[in-house]
């Protein structure tokens, strides 16, 4: 399977599946000397790991980090960097009923189409389960960010028409949704346990904001700043949209409200401008929901499923640190690609 590598000069590879043995991550082109261990990264794989409430998936995964290589001594040797999570609590049995038919909303079909044929249990590859890789490798870029003072804060905004009004950083870690207004969280939490009682899921947007980015990251025509976090973040599983700044309201706006630099979200003609960055995802529904729906099996005959298992009945507050993760990535790999712009910048450096 190609598709599982991403970045240029900071490259990451993702490997594993959501009923295998692990999961895992290679990354190539981190530089040497950077502090490095475990602790690093699982405050990240924390914000992403089921069963921290009773709004997740009870599927019971320490999603606890290994270090297998280009680290010594607590330092970074400029080698791949390769990490590895084990699967502790894959129940496959769940999933036998499903072998010869296609979830809706699932990648199944198009796999089958694809590839001729799936690995079945909790979706395989195609599982959101695979994000967890990219946690471990968005630490470390996050990391690399913090040496050149650049922060990365992604957030639930919303879930389904519960939009978070205000915004109180300290807040955002305070409640089980992270989203930094604690009287929409509270509402937004009613909502989630409606639908859950209900036996269906509900979706909602994810706001990122960067600070501290330098001016002049991105490179023009195909390689935008703007095209590359697109990319990145519509690679995340669950999302179907992506906006930098004013988004889609500038399609309504005139040029005279649209022009001011605020709209921008910090990039202009694909470049960084200096300014704060900000990027929103729209995340759909959790499609694996308990509701009898109707689809069809590999024969083409229409069938009715109840699917089984343990399933978040929301997915944006776990894909918080995903975005976030995918965000800090590209900036590393763009930041490393803009070091070669000037020859100045190159003389200096051998210099």
């Amino acid at each position: 399977m190609s598709g599982s590598t991403f970045g240029k000069l900071f490259k990451i590879t993702t490997w594993g599946e959501s009923h295998g043995k692990a999961l895992g991550v290679v990354i190539d082109g981190c530089p040497a000397g950077l502090e490095l261990s475990e602790s690093d990264i699982q405050p990240f794989l924390d914000r992403r790991k089921p069963g921290q409430s009773e709004i997740t998936t009870q599927r019971n995964e320490s999603d606890e980090v290994e270090i297998l290589s280009g680290v010594f001594e607590g330092k970074t040797t400029g080698t791949p960097i390769s990490m590895i999570i084990k699967n502790e609590d894959h129940n496959s049995n769940a999933y036998d009923d499903l072998k010869d038919v296609y979830r809706p909303g699932h990648a199944d079909i198009t796999y089958d189409a694809k590839y001729g044929f799936r690995d079945h249990r909790g979706g395989g590859r195609s599982s959101g389960r695979e994000t967890v890789a990219r946690v471990c490798a968005g630490a470390v870029a996050s990391k690399i960010l913090g040496q050149l003072g650049v922060s990365v804060c992604a957030y639930t905004k919303s879930i389904g028409d519960v939009v978070a009004n205000n915004f109180n950083k300290d807040e955002i870690m305070n409640n089980a949704i992270y989203m930094p207004d604690s009287v929409a969280a509270t509402s937004a939490i009613e909502l989630i346990n409606k639908k859950r009682e209900e036996m269906d899921s509900v979706g909602g947007t994810i706001e990122c904001i960067v600070d501290g980015c330098p001016a002049g990251l991105g490179e023009p025509v195909f390689d935008k700043l703007d095209a590359n976090l697109s990319k990145a973040v519509m690679s995340i599983g669950s999302v179907k949209g992506v906006e930098i700044g004013s988004g889609f309201d500038a399609s309504t706006s005139t040029g005279s409200e649209n022009n001011p630099v605020e709209n921008a979200g910090g990039i202009l003609g694909g470049i960084s401008n200096g300014s704060q960055i900000k990027l929103t995802a729209a995340i759909k529904p959790t499609p694996s929901i308990a509701q009898r729906q109707k689809t069809t099996n590999k024969d083409g005959e229409e069938v009715s499923i109840e699917i089984k298992g343990r399933h978040d009945p929301v997915i944006v507050p776990r894909a918080c640190v995903v975005v976030e993760s995918m965000v800090a990535i590209t900036l590393v790999d763009m930041l490393f690609e803009n070091m070669s712009s000037r020859i100045t910048d190159i003389v200096d450096f051998y210099k």
